[in-house]
């Protein structure tokens, strides 16, 4: 018999709910939890859920509950089916291969292959359904952009959640600068966490990673190491189209923009603001629902 307790928060509140059960030293292994948003087209509500093998006690529910630093999110108790609480757990976060990229978290093992470059991600950072589609899809673009001889000296991933992008891109241009930047302040512990585990240095040389907290490119440091010969934003339609000018600005002349987080029904309207900010479209992919574009920023005359 298997349990489970939810709590629905915005993505922030839920984020930092996860970095907080990092930190609790004697929580108990018997108790899983993943966060995700709830549904493909709404990814700033999300879900904490939390899988037990037995029905969850007062002290279970108090758990949960002191996650949240700010008052707790009213939680939901749920008796599952009969069937193994781990595997379901799991079946939430399977390891998902795209481009030269195995993205897998710590309850499966690396793909050790030749040519295949290993990225973990803990189940409790987990991709959204449809973020999963989009980031895969981000994936196999930059690995396109690579084989396609994509030259590339400073990166910036604007949004980056768990850093992955990012490190993607750091793997295939091992000597460029690189930063990331996100809105929410708990995605600066949750990115320097994932670079240990993944072997990225943090700072602010070559081949390193430097971290910031900002919304969309209104950073001194984003500005500063402009400009950029790969941006990526891997967010939403709405703020790819209201930040195509602010991208056109760090985006250095011929450089190379990469956009997701957009829904197939929504491309055009991206397409159209990154075209009047002084991008051309190079490359598009569909993964599910969602379009990725590769676009190219028109050198000046």
């Amino acid at each position: 018999m298997s349990w489970k307790i939810i709590a629905h928060a915005p993505r922030d509140v839920v984020q930092a709910a996860l970095v907080a059960h990092e930190d609790v030293w004697d929580w108990d292994p018997e108790i899983v939890i993943a966060g995700s948003e709830i549904a493909e087209d709404k990814p700033l509500e999300w879900k904490l859920e939390a899988w037990l093998p037995r029905k969850p006690t007062r002290a279970d529910k108090a758990a949960v509950t002191g996650l949240f630093a700010f008052g707790a999110p009213a939680l939901e108790v749920e008796k599952l089916p009969d069937t193994d609480w781990l595997v379901v757990s799991q079946n939430l976060t399977q390891p998902i291969r795209a481009g030269r990229f195995h993205v897998h978290t710590p309850d499966f093992p690396p793909a050790e292959q030749d040519g295949v470059r290993d990225l973990l991600i803990p189940a409790s950072q987990a991709f959204g359904t449809g973020q999963h589609e989009t980031t895969a899809g981000c994936l196999e673009m930059l690995s396109l952009m690579k084989r396609e001889g994509a030259v590339v000296r400073n990166i910036a991933d604007i949004g980056t959640g768990t850093g992955l992008l990012a490190f993607a891109a750091m793997d295939m241009w091992p000597r460029a600068l690189a930063l990331a930047s996100d809105i929410d302040a708990v995605c600066t512990q949750v990115v320097e966490h994932n670079a240990q585990a993944n072997g990225f240095a943090m700072g602010g040389g070559a081949g390193q990673l430097v971290m910031t907290v900002a919304a969309g490119c209104d950073s001194p440091l984003i500005q500063a190491r402009a400009p950029y010969d790969l941006v990526i934003a891997n967010i939403l339609a709405g703020p790819l189209i209201e930040l195509s000018g602010d991208f056109a600005k760090i985006c250095a002349p011929g450089g190379h923009l990469v956009l997701a987080g957009l829904l197939t029904t929504q491309e055009q309207a991206v397409r159209r603001a990154a075209f009047r900010a002084g991008f051309r479209l190079a490359r598009r992919a569909v993964n599910g629902d969602w379009s990725i574009l590769w676009l190219r920023r028109r050198s000046a005359r």
